[in-house]
């Protein structure tokens, strides 16, 4: 057991290398890697069981926040989602626990999906850089804000359903699953998302339970959590300056400007690592508390 063990460990230690070196191929070099993977070794991780109580992050029940219009069930199972899409590389680890015991739950799917630097949804390129083509599905043209964006007026309202909207074409970047350790953990490579008109830059999520992997794509299962995951505004505003972001000159909203993020959101706001310039790569982290036995 003890061999078992060790072996586990080392599988766990060897994988977040193989990310966090992805990452430094893209700019943050050995220094980079090292700095990285410690600062993320304090927040989630394969540490985790070896984190001081007093350390570790307090579990909350995260808040259920629309899924808005873009959300397709191809539930590809994969940890590179990028699909070689230009931006900034994003090497995500949410740690998915109890949010009443807060232990951490082995074999969570956390399924995710977003924009691509342009503001451009797999699915939902029709509608153009940053939504602009329509403002949205269904809108006109000149940025009328799409269906899981709150009234500008009421930034501090509850969020709006948001219906889903049929897909304009068959692309798949940055939408994919992946599965929990047995320390809770989730990792999956993309990109520091871009924005479109009425939206903060965010990141869409879902905890599944009791699925599995099967050719290719996860299956089974139920949906304990729906959610969004938000990046604070001084790192945002620097990579929005940078190419190919600013290609994309739609309003970005900021997250005072936001009413989702303003209406509960706030609780998912990552905590961000990197080391030198964003351009070189960054790790984001965030604990996802989440009801075991909730169905949508």
């Amino acid at each position: 057991m003890a061999e078992q063990q060790e072996h586990d460990e080392g599988g766990d230690r060897m994988n977040r290398r193989r990310a966090l070196t992805a990452i430094g191929g893209a700019g943050l070099g050995a220094a980079g890697v090292v700095a990285a993977s410690r600062a993320a070794a304090g927040a989630t991780g394969g540490s985790a069981a070896r984190t001081p109580e007093s350390a570790r992050p307090a579990c909350v029940l995260a808040p259920e926040l629309t899924e808005g219009p873009y959300y397709l069930d191809y539930e590809l199972f994969r940890r590179d989602i990028t699909e070689h899409k230009d931006g900034v590389p994003l090497l995500l680890r949410a740690t998915i626990v109890n949010a009443t015991t807060c232990a951490p739950i082995p074999n969570a799917a956390l399924d995710v999906w977003h924009c691509d630097a342009l503001g451009e949804y797999s699915g939902y390129t029709a509608l153009g850089i940053g939504g602009a083509n329509g403002g949205g599905p269904g809108g006109p043209g000149g940025g009328t804000p799409p269906p899981d964006s709150p009234p500008p007026s009421d930034p501090s309202g509850p969020p709006p359903g948001g219906g889903h909207v049929e897909p304009t074409d068959q692309l798949t970047f940055l939408r994919g699953v992946q599965t929990s350790d047995r320390h809770g953990v989730v990792e999956i490579r993309t990109l520091f998302p871009g924005w479109y008109v009425g939206r903060a830059i965010h990141i869409h999520a879902k905890v599944h339970l009791g699925g599995k992997a099967k050719g290719g794509k996860y299956a089974g299962g139920h949906v304990v959590h729906t959610g969004q995951f938000f990046f604070e505004e001084k790192v945002s505003a620097q990579i929005a300056e940078r190419q190919p972001y600013a290609i994309n000159t739609v309003h970005r909203t900021t997250l005072d400007e936001d009413g989702i993020y303003q209406g509960g959101g706030s609780a998912g706001l990552v905590t961000l690592h990197h080391t030198g310039a964003p351009k070189h790569g960054l790790l984001a982290t965030i604990v996802v508390g989440v009801d075991p036995d909730a169905t949508p």
